[in-house]
Order: C-alpha cells, then sequence, then structure tokens
C-alpha cells in the first residue's frame, strides 16, 4: 500500500511542476518521502536532458521590469502550455529576470554565464527545466534606458502568462511622460513595429522597397511622369507599416505616434518587444 496521498502527490506537483505520473512514481521508489521523492524527479530528469535537446520550444513567458529608468525583458521558453503555466516554471523566469536585472546584463549570453549558487544560470535552467520535465530555455534579453521606461506585457490567454512584452523609452519624466510611454508602449504590443524610426530602417531595405514599388507601378501601366510620386507614396506607406513612429496611434488613427509623443513633450529613445516563439 502506498504511503502517500492524493494530497502528497497534488503538494508534490506543485513543488515541482512535474507531471502527476512522474511524481507518483517518484513518490512509489521513495517510500513516500516528499524530499527524496524531489530528488528522483530532478535526477531522472537531468538524465532525460539531452534527448530533450532538439525538442521544440514554442511556448513560455515574458517578462519584465523597470527600475531606476532601466527598463529589463526577458523570454524564457518551454514546450508545452501546461507548463508555461506552472508555478515551478513561472518562479524559475521569476528567478531569470531578478538575476538579469541585478547583474546588467545585456546580452543572452552574459546573462547565462552569471553565477548562482555556485554553477552558471544556464545550468540552473536547465536544472529547473529537468524537476519539469520538459526542455526549457531562456531565448532573449532586452536592456534599454531613457528618462521614463514604461514596460507592457500583455496575456493573449487569460490562463497562461505574459505571451507579449514591450519595453519602450522616452526623454523625459513626469505624469504626462509616463502616460505617454504606457500609452505607446500598449500601441506597441498590438502593431508590432519592427523599427522605431526611419533612420532605423537599413537602407538596402529602403531601396528594395523603392525598386518593388517602381516595377509594380511600371507592370500596372501607370504613366512615366506620375512614377516618382507613386513610388514615394507606397514607400511611405511601407514606413507607415514598419516604423513606429509613423504608424497611426492606435488609440486615435488621426495621429501618428510620432506626434502623439510630440504633444506629450517627449522625445522615443528606445523600443524592443517580445512574443513568444516569434
Amino acid at each position: 500500500m502506498a504511503n502517500y496521498t492524493a494530497a502528497d502527490i497534488k503538494a508534490l506537483r506543485e513543488r515541482t511542476g512535474a507531471g502527476m505520473m512522474d511524481v507518483k512514481k517518484a513518490l512509489d521508489e521513495a517510500n513516500g518521502d516528499a524530499e527524496k521523492a524531489i530528488e528522483i524527479i530532478r535526477i531522472k530528469g537531468l538524465k532525460g536532458a539531452t534527448k530533450r535537446e532538439g525538442r521544440s520550444t514554442a511556448e513560455g513567458l515574458v517578462a519584465a521590469k523597470v527600475t531606476d529608468g532601466v527598463g529589463v525583458m526577458i523570454e524564457v521558453n518551454c514546450e508545452t502550455d501546461f507548463v508555461a503555466k506552472a508555478d515551478k516554471f513561472i518562479q524559475l523566469a521569476d528567478k531569470v529576470l531578478a538575476v538579469a536585472v541585478e547583474s546588467g546584463a545585456a546580452d543572452l549570453e552574459t546573462l547565462l554565464a552569471i553565477d548562482v549558487d555556485g554553477k552558471p544560470l544556464s545550468e540552473v535552467v536547465v536544472e529547473e527545466g529537468a524537476v519539469l520535465g520538459e526542455k526549457v530555455v531562456v531565448r532573449r534579453i532586452a536592456r534599454i534606458e531613457g528618462g521614463t521606461v514604461d514596460a507592457y506585457l500583455h496575456k493573449t490567454s487569460k490562463d497562461l502568462p505574459a505571451q507579449v512584452g514591450v519595453l519602450f523609452a522616452v526623454e523625459g519624466e513626469g505624469d504626462a511622460a509616463a502616460t505617454a510611454a504606457h500609452d505607446v508602449a500598449v500601441h506597441v504590443a498590438a502593431m508590432a513595429p519592427n523599427y522605431l524610426s526611419r533612420e532605423d530602417v537599413p537602407a538596402e531595405l529602403v531601396e528594395s522597397e523603392r525598386r518593388i514599388a517602381e516595377e509594380t507601378a511600371k507592370a500596372e501601366g501607370k504613366p512615366e511622369a506620375a512614377l516618382a510620386k507613386i513610388v514615394e507614396g507606397r514607400v511611405t506607406g511601407f514606413y507607415k507599416g514598419e516604423v513606429l513612429l509613423d504608424q497611426a496611434f492606435a488609440k486615435d488613427s488621426k495621429k501618428t505616434v510620432g506626434q502623439v509623443l510630440e504633444e506629450a513633450g517627449v522625445k522615443a529613445t528606445a523600443v524592443a518587444r517580445f512574443r513568444v516563439g516569434n
């Protein structure tokens, strides 16, 4: 007869995030000893880690924090939405974010190499993934600074942690700056611009868009005299779709994001947007 109850199984699942059958097997092997069962789950998980190396990690979460004008955002991935909403996985993401904030790391390689309790963060992530029974990876990190930085996290499903995250920084401080920064961060989450300003768009991409616009206009039989104006109009349309400051503001499409910021008396300095798996 088993030396544990359904409540013991539930408690161990909450502590480890492991599946029910894995928890029951570990408790059986540990004769009901919860601490020993956790050790068994961890060891078995680490043995299976190499088998999980090639697995897809399309689920997960985005987490962010702003401290003294510095915004940090991370994306941590796992294999299934079941694990993505597990307390153990969310706690791991919180730990990774705390390390990122405290260390000042600005790139993934630096972040993963940071010592956490005597071992690199990368090893901590693998070990926690072993307990969860899935491949877990820290996919990316963003770090931006500004007079005012807003962090906005958006849930695409009420049952899951945030899947979309945005950091947006502006020059300037005060209530107007904070309101404008937040409104634009929400806009970025929804509209997904690829560039902050026109100056950030690679010159070769602009030339490619210009060439495509010209060839398309010619194929449509547009008059030669009107080509230049048509091409410029279509390139402007490209900017309106790809560049944040040129986009129509989500809350008031009669204004561009650039105009909204200008009216608030602030200037955009940096933006970062993560969507899990994209």
